[in-house]
């Protein structure tokens, strides 16, 4: 039973009348957590409000959440993922181990090996070997990353987070109860971070450094340069690296994709990451958390991670099982084409932001499939922020846009470009003619 106070009491003996009945007098509301009431927006929340705005008279284009899978143009050479399932449900119908399935945990371990591998940037740095025991496997990504904070979490502790980042990693801080902590993605670099601000932001208390790469939102790939002097911060501090490397491999326009992992020998790195993106199945909800640690320093984490892993509840063992098959097909061809795919989107994209004066792109996206637009509010009439702009934007032409203050950046807008191209060049002939009329 829940706490009870004495005015709860007292409170509920007043509504019985002497006879017994009850009287009309409202009980107490019931409390809850109040970490909870403090999250006043989410991504989720803020699209369901711009949805309900929508001009009747015109089809939606969302241009706000990133769903490759709902678009069949991306789908063309990808092996039949449910046939790997089919196979699998044959004999996978019992609870499976709390860390997952070993064969599963094997896959994902030898994928994770064969990418770092591939992107070794020195020879003369150990080569990093994942073994099935650094592998949880997890309800997709947000899952893993919940995971993550909740075991690294102490009083008092804060965390690294980029911005613009992924809202989802404030929640699950204040949830862990820690506090967080931000460092400016900069546009004029190419959406990479100053390093002395993020040696600046940290203190005694600094629990780990967050990467976002390929990034969401800003669509940037960062380099090896870049990536191996976080590393060298985490390094210095003594604390983890947590990788989010959800779109790992969707890069293009010559950017690379280095895991962050390459650098584990400097800093001990938690990898996250799932086939939600990469492999377009987000329904299937499985991620994975790696613990990367060389070096061997994360041994009690380790263990509370075991512990908290044991009372969680883990993917599907349908899916769980399909992992090895899918992993070790690596489908070359199709994701090539869905890079190609992508790289014409952007193109696409690029050609009609360019016509729209109140917006501005400061770098063309080099992976993931989002990128971060400037909106220059004086020069649009009645317009005051972005979110303004986001909700006449529906209200006039039916275009749905993330605005910028969800993501840590007022007056932006993150943009999805993986629509098909004539669903592109339609929303920005809508946003061409919604600032036109606009325009001061």
């Amino acid at each position: 039973m829940a706490p009870t106070s004495k005015d709860s009491i007292s409170s509920s003996m007043e509504e019985k009348s002497k006879n017994g009945m009850a009287t009309s007098k409202p009980r107490l509301l019931v409390g809850c957590n109040p970490l909870l009431l403090q999250m006043k927006t989410s991504i989720r929340g803020v699209m369901a409000e711009l949805k309900a705005a929508a001009n009747p008279a015109k089809s939606v284009i969302s241009l706000g959440t990133g769903d490759l899978a709902i678009h069949s143009d991306y789908f063309g050479k990808r092996r039949a993922f449910g046939d790997a399932v089919a196979a699998a449900s044959a004999h996978f119908d019992s609870y499976l181990p709390a860390f997952g399935l070993p064969s599963a945990r094997r896959a994902v371990a030898e994928y994770i090996t064969n990418v770092v591998r591939k992107c070794r940037i020195s020879r003369s740095d150990p080569p990093l070997k994942v073994t099935e025991s650094d592998v949880f496997l997890t309800v997709g990504a947000t899952q893993a990353l919940q995971t993550t904070l909740t075991v690294l979490a102490s009083a008092g502790g804060n965390v690294l987070l980029p911005r613009p980042g992924f809202a989802l990693y404030d929640s699950a801080c204040k949830l862990a109860g820690v506090g967080c902590r931000y460092y400016d993605l900069l546009p004029s670099r190419r959406w990479e971070a100053d390093p002395s601000q993020i040696r600046s932001l940290a203190d005694a208390n600094s629990l780990a450094i967050v990467v976002i790469n390929p990034n969401n939102p800003t669509g940037a790939a960062f380099s090896s340069h870049h990536l191996c002097q976080i590393a060298e911060i985490a390094r210095d501090l003594c604390i983890p690296i947590i990788a989010d490397e959800v779109y790992g491999g969707m890069v293009f326009g010559g950017g690379t994709f280095v895991p962050m992992a390459s650098f584990a020998h400097l800093a001990p790195v938690f990898t996250i990451s799932s086939l939600s993106k990469r492999w377009m199945v987000p329904g299937w909800r499985l991620g994975w958390l790696v613990i990367c640690d060389p070096q061997g320093i994360l041994q009690r984490v380790r263990e509370a991670t075991e512990m908290i892993m044991n009372i969680n509840p883990g993917p599907a063992s349908v899916i769980q099982a399909a992992v090895p098959a899918i992993l070790s097909d690596e489908n070359e061809e199709f994701h090539a084409n869905v890079v190609q795919l992508l790289e014409s989107c952007v193109d696409t994209l690029f050609k009609g932001l360019k016509q729209i004066e109140a917006l501005k792109c400061y770098s063309r996206p080099q992976g993931s499939i989002f990128v971060m637009v400037e909106i220059d509010t004086s020069r649009l009439l009645g317009i005051e922020n972005d979110m303004d702009f986001a909700k006449q934007l529906m209200k006039e032409e039916s275009v749905l846009v993330l605005p910028g203050f969800v993501l840590g950046c007022k007056n932006w807008v993150r943009l999805f470009f993986g629509l098909p191209n004539d669903l592109l060049m339609e929303a920005c002939k809508r946003m061409t003619s919604f600032c036109q009329r606009r325009m001061v």
